[in-house]
């Protein structure tokens, strides 16, 4: 698992998380989180992930809360 930052949440079900030392940000769907509900992340919440490479290039899944 890695951890990471929530940086952007989008009104589309979709969102960004910032990984230190990584200047781009991953892309998470909100059907790839777990124990947690989309409308329950902030911006600035610590989120946990594995890494996988969606059709647009890399992506969070398994996302939950850290």
């Amino acid at each position: 698992m890695m951890n990471g930052t929530i940086k952007t949440l989008t009104d589309k079900g979709y969102g960004f998380i910032a990984r230190d030392g990584e200047v781009k940000d991953l892309f998470f769907h909100s059907k790839e989180l777990n124990g947690v509900m989309f409308d329950e992340l902030k911006v600035g919440d610590n989120v946990s992930f594995e890494l996988s490479d969606g059709p647009k290039g890399p992506a969070a899944t398994n996302v939950s809360r850290a």
